[in-house]
């Protein structure tokens, strides 16, 4: 028995389609990160069911990603690479010369060396927001931009960080930066880029959008494990690599562990106080050796015996609570950015099956 990840295919297809005309066409698909859980194959497929909806880009996170998505074909003709291009690194990326990519640029002497390896790149060149992470500032881009050689200067990226003040920086970016027509902006609603092509007529103002594109279908998508074993228990019986003390009723064995990214998480954003109890709360509990596991039996969370397997979990029903059975489904609700789940099946429809096909599998792996 396997992990698998679930699609609810019309209600995310229509998700899909919805985000495309609420962006008037000015989408730009990220593909990246192992494809959001969701694999690689699956959204390059759909990205390309949507440019007869307008979508004629796509943006991948790195230079391997964007080896993979040439290596695999497909009607796309540009290929953003969000990694900014480092001279220092160039020689282990997997391609450079293709004419659908566009590469980001941050750094004169990148552009340089891109020069000397590329005879005409297409480039993004990358403003530092407010996020601090790549690019330069305002001042330097117009000059990069000028100085630009055989290089054509496809536009302006701004990565923002997350939060409602992105309007305003964004506004300040395209009064600081005139000369450049097409500017490509993360982390912006709908509502937000509207009034920004309204307020200045003649800008080109894409948005990149990966998981309010991918992930933002509420409900369509639903990690189940199975149940692999299941075993009465006595208080005081122990299990696990570290034989810890069961404390009765019911031990189960399920699919998913590590390797399919159940129980790992990045640091808590904890800003607001009710985050910050949770936070607390988990921690306390944890210390005390008990851990909720993300697998749902009865419609609770049963606890871990003890940190998950690689590739299945020990969790523990208490006394009175009725088992699954085995090969039972169990819903696991884990973070979809940090799943490997080992394969995702879309339930409902197949678009372009000329029969009615009630489910279509893609692998997740690269």
């Amino acid at each position: 028995m396997s992990l698998v990840l679930h699609v609810d295919a019309p209600r995310w297809r229509a998700h899909l389609d919805a985000t495309v005309v609420a962006y008037e066409g000015a989408l730009v698909p990220v593909v990246k990160g192992g494809g959001y859980g969701l694999g690689e194959d699956l959204l390059l497929a759909e990205a390309g069911r949507l440019r007869g909806r307008g979508v004629g880009q796509v943006a991948v996170g790195t230079y391997d990603e964007a080896g993979r998505a040439l290596g695999r074909g497909g009607p796309l003709a540009d290929l953003l690479v969000l990694e900014p291009y480092r001279a220092a690194l160039a020689d282990g990326y997997p391609v450079l010369d293709s004419s659908a990519l566009v590469h980001t640029v941050s750094d004169g002497a990148d552009l340089a060396d891109l020069l000397g390896r590329v005879s005409a790149p297409r480039i993004l060149l990358e403003g530092l927001t407010s996020l601090n992470r790549h690019g330069m500032p305002a001042a330097q881009v117009g000059a990069l931009a000028a100085a630009a050689g055989s290089a054509t200067v496809e536009g302006l990226a701004l990565h923002l960080p997350l939060g409602t003040g992105n309007e305003a920086e964004v506004q300040s970016w395209l009064t600081a930066v005139p000369s450049i027509a097409r500017v490509y902006v993360s982390h912006v609603t709908p509502d937000q880029l509207h009034r920004l092509r309204a307020a200045n007529p003649g800008r080109d103002l894409r948005a990149r959008v990966g998981t309010a594109l991918w992930l933002g279908a509420e409900g369509a998508l639903d990690v189940r494990a199975h149940v692999l074993d299941v075993r009465a228990v006595q208080a005081g019986d122990r299990a696990g690599y570290w034989r810890r003390r069961l404390h009765g009723g019911h031990l189960l064995v399920v699919s998913g562990g590590t390797a399919h990214g159940v129980a790992l998480a990045a640091p808590a954003a904890a800003g607001r106080l009710r985050q910050r109890a949770t936070v607390l709360a988990e921690a306390v509990l944890e210390s005390a050796g008990r851990v909720r596991s993300p697998f749902l039996v009865g419609g609770r969370h049963a606890w871990f015996v003890e940190p998950p397997h690689m590739q299945v979990s020990l969790i523990e029903l208490p006394p009175g609570t009725t088992p699954p059975r085995v090969g039972d489904p169990v819903p696991v609700r884990v973070r979809t950015t940090t799943l490997h789940a080992d394969a995702v099946v879309l339930d409902g429809d197949d678009p372009d099956a000329g029969d009615d096909d009630p489910a279509q599998s893609f692998s997740t792996g690269a």
